[in-house]
């Protein structure tokens, strides 16, 4: 078979890209070249591309869209129209969109790959000014694909709810995780003095945005931390990420923090990030809605015990790892965060579990179920 994928969402993962479709793109990518000699792989990039040698196989042609700088002109004619001569020239047997979107003039058998519908049910997390991507290109193309590949069973619940998909074209593929050698503890202890950071700390790492509930993990440790300063002298809530949408109101919480124990980082570099998330006490993720939940899994594979919701994807990816919470309930996630702070067994307990829970999950598991999809769609020719 010859098999396009569309790797415009590949930026630079030789420089820790660690989220997103483009981190999804990149490990689907680099496990299929791994475990497929047989099959030959069309890998569409544009300007933006990182080094390409390491996609350089016997069986890859790698393929740059032309013009793609001037997509901002032009952005349907290029998207929809240019894109898919390129594609129809380049005679594929199936072509892969791995971003929840086909090219609308694309006719040819594909695979489109569902991450989150948050904004289906929760517009007001999310910029204005999306609707034609929400009204139009996802359900054309979740509807026009040979197969839609859902990274959980929530996002296809949730895909069965909104388009009435047929059941038989729907298969669940998780996301992985790659195994990754620990920090030692003197390059944690270092990263910890770099940020001026107490030895004791718990953790959020992501993008400040309303769904990811930051302001509930600020007002549920500032209480804690008020209501017990004993308990709490030598412990720390850092969160860190890039600034999202209406990342004010977070920024103003924190702010606004009455124990004087929380601190943002801002961006933090992947080495960096990788060392607080090993250092940390715990790692708090109680988001309102997740497509996948990558965080969780990756603080899970680290021992590093969490605290996440009982919502959404994230039960399916911590199993009975995690401390699961309602992300609402501020009194439980008080609860939570007390038990896991106070109890040294419950924090052994979750990070052993958590280990053991993460290998699950990878992109090994990942690549070979997304091939069977694949090849799905060749045998029915």
């Amino acid at each position: 078979m010859r098999i396009g994928i569309d790797c415009r969402t590949i930026l630079s993962p030789e420089h820790g890209e660690k989220a997103g479709v483009g981190h999804y793109t990149y490990f689907l990518v680099k496990y299929l070249l791994k475990h497929d000699k047989k099959n030959t792989y069309v890998l569409f990039f544009d300007h933006r591309a990182p080094n390409l040698k390491q996609f350089e196989r016997k069986n890859t042609e790698v393929v740059k869209f032309a013009f793609s700088e001037y997509k901002k002109f032009f952005p349907y004619v290029y998207s929809h129209s240019f894109v898919s001569s390129v594609l129809n020239k380049a005679k594929l047997d199936v072509f892969h969109a791995p971003a929840n979107v086909i090219p609308l003039q694309y006719k040819k058998p594909s695979v489109v790959t569902v991450h989150d519908l948050a904004i289906y049910n929760h517009p007001e997390w999310f910029p204005p000014k999306q609707d034609f991507s929400v009204n139009t290109l996802v359900p054309k193309s979740v509807k026009k694909a040979d197969r839609i590949i859902a990274v959980s069973e929530s996002t296809a619940k949730d895909i069965r709810k909104l388009f009435k998909v047929d059941k038989k074209k729907l298969v669940v593929v998780h996301e992985g995780i790659e195994k990754e050698k620990a920090p030692k503890k003197l390059t944690i202890r270092q990263v910890v003095k770099k940020h001026n950071l107490q030895s004791r700390y718990l953790l959020y790492v992501g993008t400040l945005e309303p769904r990811k509930n930051i302001a509930g993990i600020i007002e549920a440790f500032d209480t804690v931390a008020v209501k017990n300063p004993k308990k709490y002298k030598d412990v720390q809530l850092v969160i860190a990420g890039a600034k999202g949408y209406r990342f004010e109101e977070n920024y103003k919480a924190i702010q606004e923090a009455k124990s004087g124990k929380i601190r943002y980082l801002g961006y933090l570099s992947q080495s960096d990030k990788v060392a607080l998330m090993h250092g940390a006490e715990a790692f708090l993720f109680p988001s309102l809605y997740e497509g996948f939940g990558l965080p969780v899994l990756e603080a899970m594979s680290y021992g590093t015990p969490v605290i996440t919701s009982n919502i959404s994807s994230l039960p399916e990816v911590a199993g009975k790892a995690a401390e699961l919470v309602k992300p609402n309930s501020l009194i439980a996630l008080r609860k939570a965060i007390n038990k896991v702070v106070a109890r040294k067994a419950t924090r052994d307990r979750l990070s052993k579990a958590g280990k053991a829970q993460a290998k699950n999950f990878s992109w090994d598991k990942c690549a070979k179920e997304t091939l069977k999809v694949y090849e799905s769609i060749g045998n029915e020719k």
